[in-house]
């Protein structure tokens, strides 16, 4: 088999496992309503629930996405799907609220195999192709979210929403299954002690701006996007009375943003990501501006569109730009940006659920497009100051992100 089908095989397979096992931090969300009513508590007490999720993604993401670098992948991989089939039974069998919350804990925490397959990609894939290896993988990540939230609302009608937790463990050991049989080994490039390797990281957000202000920006719009899509469920059941099935149906609009991810892949190994990004904000606080305007389906239906394709514009932009940076440290690299990204999203499910029980959707129409407008202020900031240099001594190489 030649080079570059050997590149795209192992892509294809890194998109495949990114989208199947990220969708283990989105089947709570069109559930949140038969949840709240199981264990007959409030949406601010299940709201949290799902905000643990990805708290948990986030301390996962810092505690072992790291190990990437000094680590046999597959491996790693490997030993991560086996520890969230575990989780996700435990949720399935919660007999009270803080078990599961402890429990989806315990979900985000090893729900981390697309943050390894990211910087795997961006590791095999040629430099003028980079960009194009990390946008492949997050469209495949993408589609996993939109089924996720999909098949959850549906089963979760159907079924009960404990069968969708069941469902989940079980892919996630089909998955590894696959994994095992189709990855090749992937050996790290750097060696060194776990404690110095979790050190380095400081090292690491000091010396790059470039790292520090897309994390920001990818931060701030996840919020956003998480502010929605936190309380789209409440919004469906109470103004116009649909069910989680309904809910998980808007996960397909979320397709968009999915189409868009590997086309802005492309554009960011053509032209300058960072301007992709100021871009790709604006998109988005359009979608909330749509939501404020109306809340009807429709006017969701549009909203979405737009908030799903700006925001993962931003995310796509900036991990060209961090990705495009200190080759023999990209999981760590990955590491930082995720880390910050997820503590943006839990921040704006808490914001979310909050905006909701206090002011309603327009409480969480201004909550959102509040994140939008703080990334669109650091965005516009940043063109005051000249591009960072990168490590070989060039500035403003838009393959590099800078």
């Amino acid at each position: 088999m030649s080079a570059a089908p050997s590149v795209r095989f192992i892509v294809l397979v890194l998109a495949v496992a990114a989208g199947a096992s990220v969708g283990n931090l989105y089947l709570l969300q069109p559930l949140l309503p038969e949840v709240a009513r199981t264990f007959s508590t409030s949406p601010r007490a299940v709201g949290v629930v799902s905000m643990l999720t990805q708290v948990g993604y986030g301390a996962g993401m810092f505690l072992f996405v790291p190990l990437g670098d000094v680590l046999e992948r597959r491996r790693l991989m490997l030993a991560l799907l086996g520890a969230v089939a575990v989780a996700l039974v435990a949720v399935a069998a919660s007999p009270t609220l803080p078990v599961l919350a402890g429990a989806s804990l315990a979900v985000g925490m090893t729900t981390v195999v697309p943050q390894l397959a990211l910087p795997l990609a961006a590791h095999v894939a040629p430099p003028e192709e980079r960009g194009r290896a990390v946008g492949a993988v997050m469209g495949g990540l993408l589609v996993g979210i939109l089924l996720a939230r999909t098949a959850s609302g549906f089963l979760g009608a159907h079924l009960g929403w404990r069968a969708v937790y069941v469902v989940a463990a079980a892919l996630m050991v089909a998955l590894a299954a696959a994994l095992r049989a189709l990855l090749p080994r992937s050996e790290p490039d750097a060696s060194m002690p776990y404690p110095e390797l979790l050190r380095s990281m400081l090292d690491i957000a000091r010396e790059e701006p470039v790292l520090r202000e897309a994390a920001a920006l990818g931060a701030l719009g996840f919020a956003a996007f998480s502010v929605f899509w936190s309380t789209l469920a409440f919004q469906l059941e109470a103004r116009h009375g649909l069910g989680p099935d309904v809910a998980g149906l808007f996960g397909v609009l979320g397709a968009a943003g999915a189409l868009a991810a590997p086309v802005l892949g492309r554009l960011a190994d053509r032209t300058r990501p960072r301007a992709n990004a100021g871009i790709s904000i604006v998109v988005a606080l359009a979608g909330f501006a749509v939501f404020a305007a109306s809340g009807s389906v429709p006017a969701l239906v549009a909203g979405v569109l737009l908030l799903d394709v700006g925001v993962q514009g931003n995310h796509v932009s900036n991990l060209a730009r961090v990705h495009g940076r200190r080759p023999e440290a990209r999981s760590r690299m990955n590491t930082i940006y995720m880390v910050t990204y997820f503590a943006g999203g839990a921040l704006g499910t808490a914001v979310g659920t909050w905006a909701w029980t206090a002011r309603g959707w327009a409480g969480v129409c201004a909550a959102g497009a509040a994140f939008l407008a703080a990334a669109l202020a650091l965005w516009a900031l940043g063109l005051r100051r000249d591009p960072a240099p990168a490590r070989d001594g060039s500035r403003g190489n838009p393959a590099r992100g800078d």
